[in-house]
């Protein structure tokens, strides 16, 4: 693919997430085929889009050719009593998650840096939640790399109470509960990647060997300890961290 092939799937991307609409995969020009294209289509995306790099997502890699990596812009980050996103499936879907915040900035490296000095970078762990919405409609047949370039799945992320570092670092199970009036949902939660921390090395190494500058302040999260979990609108929400912690916010539609 060519610069305005990468430059054009990133507007198109971009003008749907704004929109948030479901729609038809890409233009077969503008489709990547590898990993690099997607990241590419990204790096466009992060240039084009109105505000800066507020986190990113990751997980360790699923295949030598599957990779979770994507940017979070700093405009749907969030906190606080109430969360809004755009509805799928006509519900909010979120993931719970640990999200670790960089309290140092680690710039673009080709040698990329020792876990000691990632771990250094690390400041504080909060309970987050990744919020997700499939922008591609369920028959448009895109493959993993358009949902790589698209960002996979995420519309933002929330982030709730601080965790401890210790406890966020051993965090390998949660007992995971969310609840909305009577209705209770109860996970048996374990990370995908043993623990919560580890995909950040990969990321950091991953990325600032590309040319990617992470700066302090930016949020990480690592994957889901229980997949995605549909709840309600405009109900209180009670989300429990077993031995962890626990809070409560409401989802409201975005429009």
């Amino acid at each position: 693919m060519t610069k305005a092939l990468f430059e054009q799937a990133a507007t198109e991307l971009l003008n749907r997430r704004v929109a948030g609409t479901k729609a038809p995969r890409l233009a077969e020009q503008q489709r990547p085929t590898n990993v690099d294209d997607a990241l590419q289509i990204q790096s466009s995306m992060i240039d084009q889009y109105s505000d800066e790099v507020g986190g990113w997502k990751c997980l360790l890699p699923l295949a030598d050719d599957k990779f979770v990596v994507a940017p979070i812009f700093a405009d749907t980050v969030q906190r606080g009593e109430n969360c809004q996103l755009f509805a799928d499936n006509n519900k909010a879907r979120i993931e719970p998650e640990i999200a670790f915040i960089l309290a140092a900035d680690l710039p673009a490296n080709p040698e990329g840096y020792s876990e000691a000095q990632i771990n250094e970078a690390i400041g504080s762990c909060y309970m987050a939640l990744e919020l997700m919405q499939a922008r591609f409609s369920d028959d448009s047949g895109a493959e993993f790399y358009e949902k790589l370039a698209d960002c996979l799945v995420n519309q933002g992320m929330f982030i709730g109470p601080q965790v401890e570092r210790e406890k966020a670092f051993s965090a390998a199970k949660i007992a995971i509960t969310v609840t909305q009036d009577e209705e209770v949902q109860t996970f048996n939660g374990e990370h995908p990647n043993n623990l919560p921390q580890s995909p950040i090395y990969w990321l950091i190494n991953y990325m600032t060997r590309r040319g990617i500058h992470f700066h302090a302040g930016e949020a990480i999260i690592t994957g889901s300890y229980c997949g995605i979990v549909e709840v309600a609108f405009n109900k209180p929400t009670t989300i429990n961290y077993g031995g962890i912690g626990e809070y409560q916010v409401t989802f409201t539609e975005k429009s």
